[in-house]
């Protein structure tokens, strides 16, 4: 079974900065892409940011030049630095990674985390 343990999410007001962290546990062989989506109640998931084993990363529009998604290979980890926050980056993040076994991937989600942005 595999887990992904988030951390970090909080309260902070506009303009302030938060780190979220992701951990993945458990028996596997290889984690491919690793990425974080937020949700708000009622909405549907949305990507904020992914990246890849090689280190490519893919940021929705809204969050572009204000967060940075990275990882560690070797510790299976996955952050996200986010600066300058605003009220609408309010919500549940997700930590998300398409993990392999010896004979089959799939995806595994964090329990969430929620980021609260006073404005």
């Amino acid at each position: 079974q595999v887990q992904l343990v988030e951390s970090g999410g909080g309260l902070v007001q506009a303009g302030g900065s938060l780190r979220l962290a992701c951990a993945a546990s458990g028996s596997f062989v290889s984690i491919g892409s690793m990425g974080w989506y937020r949700q708000l109640p009622g909405e549907q998931r949305e990507l904020v940011a992914a990246i890849t084993r090689g280190g490519s990363t893919n940021y929705a529009d809204s969050v572009k030049g204000r967060f940075t998604v990275s990882r560690d290979n070797a510790k299976n980890t996955v952050d996200l630095q986010m600066n300058s926050l605003k009220a609408e980056d309010t919500a549940v993040y997700y930590c998300n990674a398409d993990v392999g076994g010896y004979f089959s991937r799939r995806y595994y989600w964090g329990q969430g985390t929620q980021v609260t942005v006073s404005s």
